[in-house]
């Protein structure tokens, strides 16, 4: 299993990013695994809205933890985001990333952004790194602030402040999603002693120029998820205009395969 860790740590590349699409179902990460990903993480507005629950409120962790039992089997590194942890008590969120660890995942994200819309105290963050590092000192703890993405004020300022408390804390990767301006991309890949880890968005800087700014990792988040809704919407609209749905469609076959697809 060290050796997993291990070869997980070493994609983390600044200047060579390693794209991480996200699952939220088995036949979803089957499909990234044969299209030839090291990788693959788990995107927890897809895991809630396939349970028909709501995303980022902790109420997906049987979900989370299932899914994880089945992408595990697939021939790739799995990492998984846990929210915040699905619980306020350190100790508990340990435990319950040593069941994935278990499982044989290498990896998770862990999130300081609350439901309602504020950040946690980084300080109650830093200690549950700390209690998950302490239990499962080997799995790559993704330690995610929320300071872009809920519109906080200086979120560059806040966001050094809290990656310099996570990485204190143990924290192995730091994940800042909603940036997209290259000159703050490029502050936080200098200055955050950690591979950074930015969200891949429509609009914003491609792969290659992430990689130039000094970006570890590239993730596509709930990106894939909500372009398969599209997709679903899409094709059932061209069915029912008469028209063709278009080509790349797999077969049944095709799914059949890739679906049964096992880790060796």
């Amino acid at each position: 299993m060290t050796d997993r860790y291990a070869a997980f740590r070493a994609l983390h590349r600044p200047g060579r990013p390693l794209l991480l699409p996200n699952a939220w179902d088995h036949a979803s990460g089957a499909a990234l695994a044969a299209a030839g990903h090291p990788a693959v993480g788990t995107t927890s507005l897809g895991v809630a809205a396939s349970a028909g629950r709501p995303d980022g409120t902790g109420a997906t962790a049987a979900e989370t933890l299932r899914l994880a039992a089945l992408l595990v089997r697939l021939p790739v590194l799995v990492t998984v985001d846990v929210e915040a942890g699905f619980g306020d008590d350190p100790d508990a969120v340990a435990r319950y990333v040593a069941r994935l660890a278990a499982l044989g995942v290498v990896g998770i994200n862990l999130e300081d952004g609350r439901p309602d819309g504020s950040l946690a105290d980084p300080a109650a963050v830093a200690a549950t790194i700390t209690a998950v590092k302490a239990r499962t000192p080997a799995v790559f703890v993704n330690a995610r602030t929320d300071t872009w993405w809920l519109r906080t004020p200086d979120p560059l300022g806040q966001a050094l402040l809290r990656a310099r408390a996570y990485r204190r804390a143990g924290a192995d990767g730091v994940f800042v999603p909603g940036v997209s301006d290259p000159d703050a991309v490029r502050t936080l890949a200098a200055r955050v002693d950690a591979p950074l880890n930015v969200l891949a968005q429509p609009g914003g800087p491609d792969l290659d120029t992430l990689g130039r700014l000094g970006v570890a990792r590239v993730s596509t988040g709930s990106l894939l998820f909500r372009a398969a809704l599209a997709a679903v919407r899409a094709t059932v609209e061209a069915v029912r205009a008469g028209t063709d749905p278009g080509p790349g469609i797999p077969s049944y076959a095709d799914v059949q395969e890739m679906t049964a697809t096992r880790r060796p």
